[in-house]
């Protein structure tokens, strides 16, 4: 009887721990999404689904959402291809170097996401840094056009994403045991076998910790895009922007940002189908 009544004090002050974590995942992320569905579905002539079935029948919402996951998809690989030798060079290194590096990837962390999009317009443009050296390498021409186009997207979000891919790489590196590499040099294996069949396995669920993150995030990025992409390329957060702010269109835009996020789920879906979302995010 003691034992049941101390069970039920347990559960009772458990449940009343847990009640402002509900209470906020309640109020920040429920309500917002159902206010979300109420808007979505609001016309001037009442209930309707005509805000989704615009989205399904014009061009311009699946060239926008094509655009989007292009180029989300193009800077995660590039992410991985850039984060993962500088990840792998930290958690290698000691002392000095490694530190070195790691406040290379944080320190744009102290820098307004703002800021870096000018610092890129200013470096991209026609007669900037990057243009006048490749002319004066002879390496080109003509000015190359690095801004206001996706070229200049990609490279403003990279730079942005980067260090959200190295620091998910980095903790997952930091944690293989040297010991395992010594063992299969030791064996007989050489580096590059090492590498591939030993340290890249488990190196693997920082890379789709890293790439989820980066990925999620690009979807949903505003202030690069609508800098360097000067006005030419759209993605759907501005499509979200311009339904408010011009059209005033509040169920147009909460429409898209409905099917982004089902869309989003898909994905994670489908990637839980083969690799547990618990493992990736756990890095373990």
């Amino acid at each position: 009887m003691v034992a049941t009544a101390a069970a039920q004090i347990g559960e009772d002050l458990r449940s009343l721990l847990l009640t402002p974590a509900l209470v906020m995942v309640v109020v920040l992320l429920i309500m917002p999404l159902c206010w979300l569905a109420f808007q979505s579905v609001q016309t001037e002539e009442g209930f309707s689904l005509a805000n989704y079935i615009r989205i399904f029948q014009e061009s311009i919402y699946w060239d926008t959402f094509a655009l989007t996951f292009k180029i989300s998809f193009l800077v995660t690989i590039l992410s991985i291809v850039m984060g993962f030798p500088i990840a792998y060079a930290a958690s290698r290194l000691q002392g000095f170097w490694a530190n070195l590096i790691l406040i290379c990837v944080i320190l744009p962390f102290w820098t307004s996401v703002l800021v870096r999009a000018y610092a890129w317009l200013v470096l991209l443009q026609r007669r900037g840094l990057v243009n006048q050296t490749l002319m004066d390498l002879g390496i080109i021409d003509q000015p190359l056009t690095l801004m206001h186009n996706t070229t200049g997207t990609v490279i403003g979000t990279l730079h942005v994403m980067l260090p959200f891919m190295v620091l998910p790489l980095y903790s997952v590196m930091k944690k293989i045991p040297q010991d395992l590499m010594q063992a299969s040099e030791s064996l007989g294996a050489k580096p590059f076998y090492t590498f591939r069949r030993v340290f890249l396995p488990m190196a693997a669920p920082g890379v789709m910790a890293g790439s989820i993150l980066v990925f999620v995030i690009c979807l949903g990025f505003f202030i690069t895009p609508e800098l360097l992409g000067g006005g030419r390329t759209i993605l759907v957060s501005m499509l979200v922007q311009r339904n408010v702010e011009l059209y005033h269109a509040w169920g147009a835009a909460s429409a898209v940002g409905l099917v982004l996020l089902f869309v989003v789920f898909l994905i994670f879906w489908g990637i839980n189908r083969f690799i547990p979302i618990e493992r990736i995010l756990g890095a373990r």
